[in-house]
């Protein structure tokens, strides 16, 4: 009776986004052409011709307002301030601003906004070459609130360990883990950015590892971040609702690395209490291999002086070979759903177990 209680929490939090989103979507979108926030494509890839490339491919999505993650971020925040008002006046006992489970995941979703802001208005105004921020300033950025993340989980919560079940056991790293947390953060942010520029692509796969992680949650009885999960699934929903190809907006780097940097953290509270960074990994594999193919293109260019794929990532290297993008991107669908199957399963055995 208790987690049925909890779960219309959870569902009431979720179709409340919904329709805040839906209801103020064709509104934003008006205010951002007015704005002109247009999404600039980029001048540089890792060599010239790719971007070229690049430009040919996606030279129709050159017009499309970017930004719409500040709708996602008004939604949230009303939410969360919604449930601390009904906590306040005793209708609730807990609201969505909990210390134990969601601090560190708001931290996480609302810090990274500074960085995805100042990186969307660069690309907006087209400055510098690259069309936004740099590399490098990006990594400084993410190395000050992988900081400050790792100094939560290692001097706050005493946690140094990694749960690498089902290969292995609980590994202590000590003062490595805030390492381990810095690159893992980065891999996990550099992963999904890059798996971008198709409708629907990135933020479907996205929905799909969040609604995994959601019920993970919620059978650990952590029902405060199951419930805001909820809510950045379903204002992604209502995206979505009016983004079926083609795109009208983007979602835009702030709202992209704010997603994934919650996804991180959220890896690093199940670590806590389960082996989750084997499963995760297989979850993630499809990012994984996106990542991998930029990779290898990047150290081919760097050191060998030639490209191994005409453009990278991998979904750019199938659109350049004439794979039409709806194809693309549904069999990206249909395997992200049998990775969040098999990720499920394991889940689900070492739960009763």
């Amino acid at each position: 009776m208790q987690e049925l209680i909890k779960l219309n929490y959870i569902v009431g939090y979720s179709l409340v986004s919904f329709f805040i989103a839906f209801i103020l979507y064709p509104w934003y979108i008006k205010f951002l052409k007015y704005l002109k926030a247009w999404k600039v494509l980029r001048d540089q890839g890792t060599s010239w011709w790719e971007a070229k490339i690049f430009k040919k491919l996606h030279q129709h999505k050159a017009w499309t307002p970017t930004m719409w993650w500040w709708l996602l971020l008004l939604v949230v925040a009303i939410l969360v301030a919604f449930s601390f008002v009904l906590k306040k006046i005793g209708l609730i006992k807990y609201s969505l601003l909990n210390q134990r489970e969601t601090y560190i995941i708001l931290f996480a979703f609302f810090s990274m906004w500074i960085l995805g802001l100042v990186d969307d208005f660069l690309n907006i105004k087209g400055v510098w070459n690259v069309k936004g921020l740099t590399a490098k300033m990006k990594l400084i950025w993410m190395f000050l609130f992988s900081s400050f993340i790792a100094y939560w989980f290692y001097v706050k919560l005493w946690v140094d360990w990694i749960n690498f079940w089902p290969i292995d056991g609980i590994i202590h790293l000590g003062i490595l883990f805030p390492i381990f947390i810095f690159f893992f953060t980065v891999f996990i942010v550099n992963a999904v950015n890059i798996t971008d520029w198709l409708d629907w692509l990135a933020w479907w796969l996205a929905l799909m590892v969040l609604f995994i992680l959601a019920i993970i949650t919620f059978f650990y009885k952590w029902y405060l971040a199951t419930a805001l999960i909820g809510v950045v699934i379903w204002a992604l929903l209502a995206f979505l609702w009016f983004n079926i190809n083609p795109a009208k907006v983007f979602l835009g780097d702030s709202g992209a690395l704010a997603i994934w940097w919650l996804i991180a953290s959220l890896v690093y509270l199940l670590n806590i209490k389960m082996g989750i960074l084997i499963p995760f990994m297989i979850l993630f594999l499809l990012f994984e291999i996106e990542l991998f193919s930029s990779f290898l293109q990047i150290i081919s260019k760097k050191i060998f002086r030639r490209k191994i794929f005409p453009i990278a990532p991998f979904h750019h290297m199938l659109e350049y070979k004439w794979m039409k993008e709806s194809t693309i991107v549904m069999k990206f669908w249909l395997l992200q759903g049998v990775l969040s199957g098999i990720t499920l399963i394991l889940i689900f055995y070492q739960f009763v177990w």
